[in-house]
């Protein structure tokens, strides 16, 4: 009885430390990419908006992602990374044609798809039961 009761408690010991690092860096991604996505927002709500810089920026913003995107795959529902980067496609189009009022719209689309996601990864009593 002893065997199987340590056997348990190590397996939900390593349950919450794996938890913990894939929140941290949930948490690490998310926070990144919606700091540059408010970057590219602000810049995009300017008047005079430059073309090159923006295109600049939302291109190293889906560099960035596609290196991060694999691990976060691992454990996070494909669906939810799926909306991402369909959220990004869209930007990156309206910005290409210069249509910055509804990349604007596709951003704040995104930041709450990032949002969304990093709370329903917490691991709090609301998400377990």
């Amino acid at each position: 009885m002893t065997k199987e009761l340590w056997i348990c408690i190590v397996i939900v010991i390593l349950i919450c430390v794996g938890d913990f690092f894939t929140q941290k860096y949930t948490k690490l991604c998310i926070n990144e990419a919606d700091s540059e996505l408010r970057k590219l927002r602000r810049e995009l709500m300017q008047e005079n908006v430059d073309a090159e810089k923006t295109k600049t920026v939302m291109n190293e913003l889906q560099e960035k992602w596609g290196k991060r995107h694999p691990k976060l795959s691992y454990y996070i529902e494909h669906d939810e990374i799926e909306k991402v980067e369909t959220e990004l496609a869209g930007i990156n189009g309206y910005i290409e044609i210069e249509e910055y009022k509804e990349a604007v719209v596709e951003i704040d689309k995104n930041i709450y798809i990032l949002e969304h996601i990093k709370n329903k990864n917490l691991f709090n009593l609301e998400n377990i039961f």
